[in-house]
């Protein structure tokens, strides 16, 4: 034989020197006088196990050895483990089997290290458990088995005196509960089936005891306190002790529990219906009962339902009380946002924003946002509300933060509109008149509306309105640069002081255009300017918007010279009468090309309204073909400057015009889209794949089928 030979070990010898060590670590895990395992002692007994498991057939022990492994446990739980725990119970037993539990642990990791070259080889060819799961496997099929009941039994009545206000050994329960879900191995079936499931049907029976009881001798608001408090243990009883899967179960069995016990005295002794909770005063016990009641659908649906009901109802008064009154638009669209702000407080703070009371009060605002007030959307009155907000003079007389403020809760409001197209339009149109007749208030608020606007509906919803204020900014550079083309050519003087505002056609809104048959004075600028600007561009054309310019004009009257502030139209008329004393409505009309609506807008403001630059004959209050006109040279006013107003166009109809243009035009293009990607498709198809493309862009209102 060679020297270097090894000995073959037989099963009786190595399993001999093994035993040794295993009864050692027995005895000290059972607290017997004995020294610590060495470091020879376990390089002894892993060499001997990792000897007889390499020596050749037939005395490779493997299959032995991992046999003799699940023995050492099961011998050692029997003839130990087990009568320790059966002689005990209650809470004795519960501290003998946390303590079992962790010596048994202790004997895995030993055993698993003396017996390691079995996991590395044996068992990963064999495809067999692995040593750890063999001896937390021993445990549960031979303690935990035997005892589960019992100790589910022994936490419940623990649980239970805790209820009651006894000091109960929390660190105790923890322990225990660990047990149930390590011994799953990663899945939570022992905790939930063994432990859990008990808990939950003592909780419905303990909680549905207590709260007829507290139904007896309690006022509404006492029991809703007692009910909270609950609510609060049991999350507290999760965060100490058991297993946090378990709070959401536990809560609603609780909250089902309490609400079937008060439901019926909820409507027949303390209330009559939920409508009297959603009163004032009564707020703050119903937004206790949304905090305990979370989880009840039986309590939450109608509460949605009548929720949902109760705002649509105090909209709808507002939107009466708005038509009764013709003067409170303004009002209305404050008393509108007041609302807004008071049930999205009630939504988010005292309803925990739950999504069934959110999207109830969602849909009352949606409906009533989307309502008509006397002949207008409430689109127009956002849009009309913003103007007043923004242009110089008006009557809100708001800080900068107060500002900001109210314009973030209209854009809040606007959320809720399915016409924002028609919102954008009426906006942009009052945005021009603030941009071009310098009305705006502060530009930060112009800005800083435009971008809230952006963030709410998206960056083409605001893109007309972006440029439009880019526009503004351009024209005052072309400004100075025609005044220094001015300067630096002495043959071009226009003869007075012209100022033009260059725009781009598609970003500002549709305006007529008239060939308005200008004074020579104003054909004058007007070729001035224009050979100006094609020295920068030629390929762009100028199309003149008269009804958008104004004049400054001196009127030489007998009692004194005046300047008169006027659109270009009535400048127009008033020199006229340079060169003639008396002119009849047909003469004026002719000589200044314009359509009889225009005409009779004008004349009507210099001879009917206010300021009376000209005498009409008859003298009536309206305007007629067959009227006459002269210069009123008498005419006289306390201030030496007046500014003559020309009665506004009603807007309205041309922008529900322009919008249901434009609604088309997507439409159509949305259809051409759809069609050219799926060449055949069915109506019905069709317009449903046309109405979720238009979504986006809010023009689902639009769509005719």
């Amino acid at each position: 034989m060679a020297a270097n030979e090894r000995k073959t070990i037989d099963l009786e010898q190595g399993w001999e020197i093994t035993q040794k060590g295993i009864m050692k670590l027995k005895n000290i895990l059972e607290g017997l006088p004995e020294t610590g395992i060495s470091s020879e002692e376990y390089m002894m007994i892993y060499t001997t196990i990792y000897n007889m498991c390499t020596q050749k057939p037939p005395h490779d022990y493997s299959q032995q050895l991992y046999g003799k492994y699940r023995e050492s446990f099961e011998e050692y739980i029997m003839s130990t483990v087990l009568p320790s725990l059966r002689e005990k119970h209650d809470e004795f037993m519960l501290r003998e089997l946390v303590k079992r539990w962790e010596n048994h642990k202790s004997m895995v990791r030993w055993l698993s290290r003396f017996f390691y070259y079995l996991d590395r080889r044996f068992i990963a060819r064999r495809s067999l458990p692995p040593l750890n799961e063999v001896g937390l496997t021993c445990f549960r099929r031979l303690v935990y088995q035997d005892l589960k009941v019992k100790v589910s039994d022994a936490l419940i009545s623990l649980i239970d005196k805790e209820r009651e206000g006894e000091q109960i050994d929390r660190a105790l329960l923890k322990n225990i509960l660990d047990i149930f879900v390590e011994i799953g191995m990663g899945q939570m079936d022992y905790y939930e089936n063994d432990f859990e499931a008990a808990l939950l049907k003592d909780t419905a029976a303990y909680y549905s005891r207590k709260a007829s009881g507290w139904i007896s001798e309690d006022s509404f608001p006492d029991f809703m306190l007692k009910a909270e408090e609950c609510l609060k243990r049991e999350k507290d009883r999760v965060s100490h002790y058991l297993h946090s899967s378990s709070e959401p179960k536990l809560l609603e069995k609780v909250q089902h529990e309490l609400w079937s016990e008060c439901e019926a005295p909820l409507f027949v002794t303390w209330y009559s219906g939920y409508r009297d909770l959603l009163k004032d005063s009564e707020v703050e016990n119903l937004s206790r009962m949304v905090r305990v009641f979370s989880k009840v659908l039986p309590f939450l649906d109608p509460l949605a339902n009548i929720f949902k009901q109760h705002v649509t109802d105090e909209g709808t008064d507002l939107v009466k009380q708005a038509e009764d009154e013709a003067d409170s638009r303004k009002v209305f669209v404050r008393k509108l946002i007041k609302l807004h702000d008071k049930y999205v407080a009630y939504v988010n703070e005292r309803f925990q924003n739950h999504i069934l009371l959110h999207k109830a009060f969602k849909e009352a605002f949606e409906a009533l946002c989307n309502k008509g007030v006397g002949g207008s959307s409430i689109a127009e009155l956002l849009a009309t509300y913003c103007d007043d907000i923004l242009k110089k003079g008006s009557g809100e007389k708001l800080g900068d933060e107060a500002t900001e403020e109210m314009l973030e809760k209209v854009v809040k409001l606007l959320a809720y509109i399915s016409d924002k197209d028609l919102f954008a339009e009426f906006y942009r149109k009052k945005l021009a008149r603030r941009l071009l007749f310098d009305k705006s208030a502060n530009d930060d608020h112009e800005r800083s509306i435009l971008t809230k606007l952006k963030q709410q509906c998206g960056g083409q919803f605001t893109s007309k309105m972006e440029g439009m204020v880019t526009d503004l900014t351009l024209a005052k550079e072309n400004q100075t640069s025609f005044e220094e083309y001015l300067s630096n050519n002495t043959n071009a003087n226009p003869g007075i002081d012209l100022t033009v505002t260059v725009l781009t056609t598609g970003f500002w809104p549709s305006y007529k255009s008239f060939d308005l048959n200008l004074p020579a004075e104003m054909v004058k600028c007007v070729e001035v300017f224009r050979e100006f600007y094609q020295t920068k561009t030629k390929h762009r054309k100028l199309t003149w918007i008269y009804s958008l310019g104004t004049c400054n004009i001196i009127g030489k009257f007998e009692p004194k010279t005046m300047e008169l502030i006027v659109t270009t139209y009535q400048a127009s008329a008033l020199l006229l009468f340079n060169s003639s004393d008396r002119l009849s409505y047909s003469e004026i009309m002719t000589q200044l090309n314009l359509t009889d609506d225009d005409v009779v807008r004008l004349l009507h403001s210099l001879s009917c309204a206010k300021y009376k630059i000209l005498n009409k004959e008859p003298n009536t209050k309206t305007i007629a073909p067959t009227d006459h006109f002269e210069f009123n040279s008498k005419f006289t006013d306390k201030m030496r400057r007046i500014k003559i107003p020309l009665p506004p166009v009603d807007e309205k109809k041309k922008v529900i015009e322009d919008v249901d243009k434009d609604r088309r035009y997507a439409i159509d293009a949305s259809i051409v889209r759809i069609m050219k990607s799926r060449k055949v498709l069915g109506h019905q198809q069709l317009v449903m794949e046309c109405v979720e493309h238009l979504i986006s862009r809010q023009l689902r209102k639009g769509l005719r089928t």
